[in-house]
This record gives structure tokens, C-alpha cells and sequence, in this order.
């Protein structure tokens, strides 16, 4: 039982000291020359504006459903007239940058475990290396640009769809008027909550196509461990959204708030 879980305790620390280098190494090709200007443009397009319908969808409806049920509690206390500041607080702060970079997960994070993953066992990786193109530069850095560029603006886009979602259920389910939803929504808005709110989903976003890119690249045992890294990059971005989200949220409520 112990050399399992010392065996557990090597590879973790090996996989942990493997990402570090990647990141590392990223980073540096980010700022030297060759930059693959086409392959950033492609990536742009295949992790913003590709996702845009399931960010839409999500935003509109998690906003909806938050007026929703925030309205149907908030009647408790006759205070059904804020609910547009809740919906905004709740949006802005915390559920537009988690939702969006929960689907980028679940979209572009398999996405791009499983064409690295399959490029892994198919040796084009090893192919790239042998035509002097390294494949970091190649294959991770524009990802990675993609990633943390366009995972803000997306989460934008959530917003306000999810602050336009909610004034539909509060202007034809809870009968408030639009006028006072729009202030109500306005007088809780404060700077603090807009930073909160852009700048999570830059470190979200690095960390979602860092950790994909990561998988995909460790990918062997041919199609079955490409299925099996795919399942990886979901389930470690997933938590390692979450988890971001909560430490970036301590750090910025101290030196914000």
C-alpha cells in the first residue's frame, strides 16, 4: 500500500514538474521569433468564435433562470425590484467567468487534448522536431494566445446575454418594470466587481488551453489513450477552473475590497 501511493505521489510531481516546463518554454517562444502569425489567427477563430453559440446559450439561460429564482425569493421580503442587481452581481462576478470557462473546458479543452493527442501517437510530433519546427512554438503558443485573449471576451458576450436573459424573465415572469431593472442594475455595479470579472477569465483561460495542451502533448497508447487524455483535459480544467476561480477571488477581494 505505501509503494502505491508513493508511486501516485512520483507521478503526480513528475506531471506537475512537466507542466512547468511547458509553460516555461511557451512563454519564451511567446516572445522570440518565429511567430506562427496564421496559426494564432486560425486558433482565434476556432476557440472564440467558434464557441460563441454555446456561451451564448449558457449566459442567456443562467441568467434567466437567475431572475428567475432569485425573484421568486426575493418576494419573501418585497424586494422583487432588485433583482437586476443580483442578476448583475452574480453574472458579472462570478458566474459569467466560471460558466464560460467551464464550456471552453468541455469545447476546446478536449478539442485540443484530442488533435495534439492524436498527432502524439501518430509521431507528427516527432515528424515537426525532425523538420527543425518546435513543436511548442508551433502547436502551444498559439493556443495559448487564442486561450487567454478570447476567453475574456466571450465571457463579456455571457454577461450581457445573461443580464438581457434575466430583464426578459423580470419584465414578463416577475412583472418589473424595465426601467427599474436597469437602474437597479446600474447602482450595484461598482468598478471593483467589472475588474473582479475581467480579469478571472485571462488566468482561466491560460489555464484551460495550458493544461489541454499539456495532456495532449503526454498522449500515448495509441487511440484509446487519446480517448483517455481528452477525459483528462475536461476533468483537470474543470477543477482547475474552480479552483482558480476561488484563489484569484481571495486575492482580488484583498486588494480591491
Amino acid at each position: 500500500m505505501l509503494r502505491f501511493f508513493e508511486d501516485r505521489l512520483k507521478r503526480a510531481a513528475l506531471e506537475v514538474q512537466e507542466y512547468v516546463r511547458l509553460v516555461g518554454a511557451a512563454f519564451h517562444a511567446a516572445f522570440t521569433r518565429p511567430v506562427y502569425r496564421y496559426d494564432i489567427a486560425e486558433q482565434f477563430d476556432a476557440i472564440g468564435v467558434q464557441s460563441l453559440t454555446v456561451v451564448l446559450l449558457t449566459g442567456f439561460f443562467t441568467g434567466a433562470v437567475l431572475a428567475l429564482q432569485s425573484g421568486l425569493t426575493l418576494d419573501q421580503f418585497g424586494a422583487r425590484p432588485v433583482v437586476g442587481r443580483l442578476v448583475s452581481a452574480s453574472m458579472i462576478k462570478e458566474l459569467g467567468p466560471v460558466l464560460t470557462g467551464l464550456m471552453l473546458c468541455g469545447r476546446v479543452g478536449s478539442g485540443i487534448a484530442a488533435e495534439l493527442g492524436s498527432m502524439a501517437v501518430t509521431d507528427q510530433i516527432n515528424a515537426l522536431r525532425a523538420l527543425g519546427t518546435d513543436p511548442i512554438r508551433k502547436l502551444v503558443v498559439p493556443r495559448m494566445f487564442a486561450g487567454i485573449i478570447m476567453a475574456p471576451v466571450l465571457t463579456v458576450i455571457a454577461d450581457f446575454v445573461g443580464v438581457v436573459g434575466g430583464w426578459i424573465v423580470a419584465r414578463y415572469q416577475l412583472q418589473v418594470a424595465t426601467g427599474l431593472y436597469w437602474s437597479s442594475l446600474l447602482q450595484a455595479l461598482y468598478m471593483q466587481d467589472v475588474w473582479m470579472g475581467l480579469v478571472k477569465p485571462f488566468i482561466l483561460g491560460f489555464v484551460i488551453v495550458s493544461v489541454a495542451c499539456h495532456v495532449g502533448l503526454r498522449t500515448t497508447g495509441g487511440t484509446q489513450g487519446v480517448g483517455i487524455s481528452t477525459t483528462k483535459a475536461v476533468v483537470v480544467g474543470s477543477v482547475g477552473v474552480i479552483a482558480m476561480d476561488f484563489f484569484v477571488t481571495r486575492i482580488m477581494f484583498s486588494l480591491l475590497y
